[in-house]
């Protein structure tokens, strides 16, 4: 279960959010899953922040007591950096799509060579074609930019 945040338009042009506690169930007829609306909590700002209050105090009850802290206290994960890899992605797949990687595995398979150079040599161009910097900055920019390295 979520609470799904939707929006729409009024007469007026002015955008007004909808809140509803709602679940996906799977629709074996369609092949996928489809939303159910539970219960519709009305507009977002005028909602009743008190019967939601006795919702979860009801729901509370259910669990022992420091379950239902749990419950209630944010996660236990947090956003703390994020890092932009989409040229990244969007170069590995035309790495992969051109065989570039297959060629340079090829060229590599007589040698006393780690598999992994091929991810090392694709590291370089990605950082020649992203952040323009030389090869030693390069080691940093694979830190920077958190890519992945396939053993």
């Amino acid at each position: 279960m979520y609470v799904k945040a939707s929006s729409r338009r009024n007469k007026s042009g002015q955008t007004v959010g909808y809140l509803q506690l709602a679940h996906n169930e799977w629709d074996p007829v369609a092949g996928r899953s489809r939303t159910k609306v539970l219960h519709s909590f009305g507009r977002e700002d005028e909602l009743d922040r008190e019967a939601i209050r006795r919702l979860v105090a009801a729901l509370s009850r259910l669990l022992d007591p420091t379950e239902a802290l749990a419950a209630t206290m944010p996660g236990d994960l947090s956003l703390t950096d994020s890092r932009p890899l989409g040229g990244t992605h969007a170069l590995d797949g035309l790495w992969h799509r051109l065989g570039l990687d297959q060629v340079i595995r090829r060229q590599l398979e007589g040698r006393r060579l780690d598999p992994r150079v091929e991810r090392v040599l694709f590291a370089l161009v990605a950082n020649r074609a992203l952040a323009a910097s030389s090869k030693l900055a390069a080691t940093e920019w694979r830190v920077r930019a958190s890519c992945t390295w396939q053993r």
